[in-house]
């Protein structure tokens, strides 16, 4: 599918809409990435990761242990857009990545069987109470066209999370994101299908509600009308 000027001016304003540039928190107990074909994601976390390990040392004096992020959690199975891409779950893929940026094995948690964001929350919140961890706050990593869906569904179903809950994504603007893994047409096509949940899942229980400016619903419907339709819900 080609991508001309309007279709790219339309995948834009999707595209930014779902980023939510939040401000990460000075602390969170864990940072929870969500695993998928970008693999940039999983450098986004260990980074974070590494930063706040390095921040904290430096101030053990003062805050000792409780100011550090205690884990890296990584999350995902194998999807109909990485099984033939990785020979094993995404999530043990990301934490491969992380263990050879310096992460310690012993702050990993890898939750490798779920296969969309419901079960992210669910799974791993299970796997957290098998092993008596609790976890109060987050840092949710994600794709960037994904932060917002992330952010309503863990706000939804993540028990006791309240208000402690940020999300990010590798800082790429729109012109740098797509590469060779991630192509073009299939970001605007996920993207528009997650639009589409956006608008419709709050009502099924599944995410709290989002408000979506007529102009970006506009343009995720041109962009459905001219071909990205494959994600739909």
């Amino acid at each position: 599918m080609a991508t001309h000027r309007p279709v790219d001016a339309d995948a834009q304003l999707v595209y930014n809409y779902h980023r939510m540039s939040m401000p990460l928190p000075s602390h969170a107990d864990a940072i929870f990435c969500l695993c998928s074909l970008d693999t940039r994601v999983a450098r986004r976390a260990a980074e974070l990761f590494l930063s706040e390990q390095s921040s904290s040392s430096k101030g053990d004096q003062d805050g000792g242990d409780d100011d550090k992020v205690k884990y890296l959690i990584f999350s995902g199975g194998s999807g109909k857009l990485t099984e033939s891409r990785f020979d094993k779950p995404e999530a043990e893929v990301f934490a491969d990545i992380a263990r050879k940026m310096g992460v310690s094995d012993d702050k990993i948690i890898v939750e490798p069987r779920s296969t969309n964001t419901g079960e992210n929350v669910r799974f791993t919140w299970a796997l957290l109470q098998d092993r008596e961890i609790q976890v109060k706050s987050l840092v949710l990593v994600q794709k960037p066209y994904m932060e917002r869906r992330t952010y309503a569904t863990f706000k939804k179903q993540w028990p006791d999370l309240g208000a402690d809950i940020a999300v990010t994504s590798p800082q790429l603007e729109w012109e740098e994101y797509p590469d060779a893994e991630n192509p073009r047409d299939l970001v605007v096509s996920i993207a528009v299908g997650d639009l589409i949940r956006i608008r419709e899942y709050p009502a099924k229980g599944f995410q709290i509600e989002q408000e979506i400016p007529d102009k970006v619903w506009e343009a995720g419907q041109r962009l459905v009308a001219v071909g990205y339709d494959t994600h739909l819900p």
